[in-house]
């Protein structure tokens, strides 16, 4: 409400605590993170000063230089990235989001904590009907722009079920060649088992 009737013209995106608002000129970002900055001091907040910045949003149509060119809002890194027109013929580059990075990291370090490789009681179909609905929800949402930055998850995912592979398998446990095409076979008869294969790599 604050916004809306300080500074009408000015859109924004709020999700708890974080915030995005869009400027047109760097001299109007700078006189509204002050107004803001005096408005959350009213009422006894202030902003964080090694979150809050201001960021010029490089894309082909922008050549201005400026320090700050990336920020991060709900686990997506927005910052200048290589696109292609709809007829996929042109490159220029976009101002786009993707996974945020730390994001990428923090899912690699929860799948490593799974210890995949242990359980080798369990069938590879249950190793599934546990792991999918947790990479189901990741993947619908880290996947909306820019999925082939999940690539780097999706394959990590892979060595874990190899190594799994090896474990219970005698025959895999000493060449990563065999369990890699053992896993592709797998990935050939049963392309939906496990739900990351619906993404190309």
């Amino acid at each position: 409400m604050w916004m809306s009737r300080e500074f009408p013209a000015v859109t924004f995106e709020r999700f708890a605590d974080d915030a995005v608002i869009h400027c047109v000129t760097e001299r109007q970002a700078r006189q509204v993170r002050e107004a803001i900055g005096g408005r959350l001091a009213d009422i006894g907040l202030e902003l964080h000063p090694g979150k809050t910045k201001l960021v010029y949003c490089k894309d082909s149509r922008r050549r201005q230089g400026f320090d700050q060119v990336t920020f991060t809002f709900c686990g997506y890194e927005f910052r200048p990235r290589m696109a292609f027109d709809r007829n996929r013929k042109q490159v220029y580059t976009g101002f786009l989001p993707a996974v945020a990075p730390e994001k990428l990291t923090g899912m690699s370090r929860k799948i490593a904590s799974w210890r995949i490789h242990r359980r080798t009681t369990q069938t590879l179909s249950e190793i599934a009907r546990w792991l999918n609905p947790v990479l189901r929800g990741w993947l619908a949402y880290f996947t909306v722009f820019y999925p082939s930055r999940v690539i780097p998850l999706c394959e990590r995912i892979d060595r874990h079920l190899m190594r799994w592979a090896q474990r219970k398998y005698k025959r895999l446990e000493r060449s990563d060649k065999r369990a890699r095409e053992w896993l592709e076979d797998v990935r050939e008869l049963a392309p939906r088992l496990f739900a990351h294969w619906a993404l190309r790599y």
